[in-house]
């Protein structure tokens, strides 16, 4: 095996390992009311608290690429983030993350049957304690190491299942 297939193997584990992070965190802040979803309402959350957002997670899909407007709002939403020292990751299947957010009681569709805008999800510090989670630390340390790496916005996949 060369060092490039035993680099790539270890990077696709690493990947896989925050993948995993990023879902437990998710199913462990959606019952105590730390995610915000949907670009508007991001918006509107960074705003009001940024203090309190402690990751803030992109979702698109192959079709997305093509979406302007929605690219217009993910560069200020990333912008805002990085002038406000949040952490960001883009994950590319937003099926995957409405799975997620329904595994864990969050619903993915809005009263009236529409589905929610996944396109940008926050997760927000409980104010009632200072929130020590294991997998938000893992996912906050791939973030500042791939900062390291001038990769500002690291992308990972969520794996279907």
């Amino acid at each position: 095996m060369t060092f490039e297939e035993l680099s790539g193997d270890c990077s696709q584990e690493r990947m896989d390992s925050v993948a995993k992070a990023l879902e437990e965190v998710l199913v462990s802040a959606l019952p105590q009311g730390c995610i915000t979803v949907g670009v508007y309402e991001a918006a509107k959350s960074l705003n009001v608290d940024p203090d309190n957002v402690v990751l803030c997670v992109l979702a698109t899909d192959d079709e997305d690429v093509k979406d302007v407007a929605l690219q217009i709002h993910f560069t200020l939403i990333q912008a805002f983030c990085c002038e406000n020292d949040i952490n960001i990751l883009r994950v590319n299947n937003t099926r995957r993350l409405a799975q997620i957010l329904d595994g864990a009681g969050g619903g993915s569709k809005q009263t009236g049957g529409e589905p929610m805008d996944l396109h940008c999800v926050l997760v927000t510090s409980p104010h009632s304690t200072s929130w020590k989670d294991p997998a938000l630390s893992k996912v906050n340390r791939f973030c500042r190491e791939s900062r390291c790496m001038d990769q500002w916005v690291p992308i990972i996949n969520l794996p279907d299942r």
